[in-house]
C-alpha cells in the first residue's frame, strides 16, 4: 500500500467566462482527478460564471502526480459536453510545503509562480502562509481545448495524522493506509464535497 504524505484540499471557487454549450448558457460542473481519485463539484444551472465554492480533498501519495481539472456542461438527454481542461502542477506547491519552516510568519510569501507554456496559469500565482498559518496557493487557470474559460482554485495542505509538512515514514495510527484514505474521501463525498 502506498503511504499518504498528506492531503491536498482544493477549493474550486468559481468559473469565469465559461464556454456556452446550450442555447443561451451552460450548466457547468468541474471534475478534479489525481491518480485514481476523482471528485466533482455540484452542477450550477444556466451560468457561465458559476460560484461553486466547494472544497475537495485528495490524498497525496506521490508528489509528482499532477491534478487534472475538467469542466463539463450537464445535459439531461445527451452525454455531458466538455467545456475545457487544465493541468495543475502541484510540485511547486508541495515543495513549498516541504521546505517551509515549522512555524512560518503569517502572510509571508513562500514562492511566486509566473504563467508559462508548461502550466495553465492565466496570471501569476503566489504560495503563501494564510492567516491560520497554513500554506496556501490561490490560482486562476485558463482552460485548454475550448474557446474561453478560466477557473479559480485555492490549494491548501492538510497534514496526515498530526504531522507537520510532509509526513515521511512514520504516520499516526491508521492514516497511512489506502483504505483509510478511501474512507476519508467517502466521508467528504457524503457531506457534499463531491
Amino acid at each position: 500500500m502506498e503511504e499518504v504524505l498528506g492531503y491536498l484540499k482544493i477549493s474550486v471557487k468559481r468559473g469565469i467566462n465559461l464556454a456556452r454549450r446550450d442555447l443561451f448558457s451552460s450548466d457547468p460542473y468541474a471534475v478534479v482527478k489525481m491518480g485514481q481519485q476523482s471528485l466533482k463539484t455540484r452542477t450550477i444551472l444556466q451560468n457561465r460564471y458559476p460560484e461553486w465554492n466547494q472544497d475537495l480533498l485528495l490524498s497525496v501519495t506521490d508528489p509528482n502526480t499532477p491534478v487534472f481539472l475538467k469542466v463539463y456542461d450537464k445535459d439531461a438527454f445527451t452525454g455531458d459536453d466538455e467545456m475545457g481542461e487544465a493541468v495543475v502542477d502541484i510540485k511547486p506547491f508541495l515543495e513549498a510545503v516541504r521546505t517551509a519552516p515549522p512555524e512560518p510568519p503569517v502572510g509571508s510569501h513562500v514562492m511566486s509562480l509566473p504563467p508559462n507554456p508548461h502550466n495553465c496559469l492565466s496570471k501569476p500565482s503566489v504560495i503563501m502562509v494564510s492567516g491560520s498559518g497554513k500554506i496556501t496557493q490561490e490560482m486562476k487557470v485558463r482552460l485548454r481545448n475550448v474557446e474561453s474559460g478560466e477557473v479559480e482554485l485555492k490549494l491548501e495542505w492538510v497534514n496526515a495524522g498530526g504531522c507537520k509538512g510532509f509526513c515521511r515514514g512514520r504516520f499516526a495510527s491508521g492514516f497511512h493506509t489506502a483504505a483509510r484514505s478511501s474512507q476519508l474521501l467517502s466521508l467528504h463525498s457524503k457531506d457534499g464535497y463531491a
